[in-house]
């Protein structure tokens, strides 16, 4: 099973996708991620006709961004994210997800884009005020670091990276 859905990763990223298909299809039932992967084909097809679960996208959304990135398929990459408000509603950490992986290939902007609006609407997440927080920080953007720090402290007090970045930041 596992050379399948590898296989069907490489039909993926060779932009195969009716291979990539036919490969997922095989070990839907068995394996999740083949089912969600062929979810994601149906994005970037633009064909979508089942819903992920709430776990597929957490478990392998920004797994599956992140190959797409690294194997330069940026075409894939927009046509996925293109869904995220239509994710959202199955999955309101989506924005976080989508921020992350950009952020982690270096696409800040955009990261900061999707971050920002995943804080108006899943406001009470503290790691997503904590993500927030490290990467202005990295930034050298110290108030804007400690605004999100602070907005993390006041949902979970006691949140160690946080007080950690606010002893830096002080």
């Amino acid at each position: 099973m596992k050379n399948i859905l590898e296989n069907a990763y490489n039909c993926l990223i060779n932009e195969d996708l009716e291979e990539a298909a036919k490969n997922f299809q095989l070990i839907k039932e068995q394996d999740t991620r083949a089912s969600w992967a062929l979810f994601m084909i149906s994005l970037i097809k633009g064909d979508v006709r089942e819903y992920p679960t709430y776990f597929q996208i957490r478990n392998f959304l920004e797994i599956d961004l992140n190959i797409l990135i690294q194997h330069f398929k940026g075409e894939y990459v927009e046509k996925v994210i293109r869904y995220c408000d239509f994710m959202f509603t199955i999955n309101p950490e989506v924005y976080k997800f989508i921020g992350r992986v950009l952020y982690n290939n270096k696409l800040e902007p955009q990261a900061l884009f999707f971050l920002e609006k995943a804080k108006s609407y899943f406001w009470h997440d503290p790691e997503l005020h904590y993500l927030l927080a490290y990467i202005y920080y990295n930034k050298g953007d110290f108030e804007m670091a400690r605004k999100s720090a602070e907005d993390c402290l006041q949902i979970l007090p006691k949140y160690f990276p946080a007080l950690d970045m606010m002893s830096k930041i002080a």
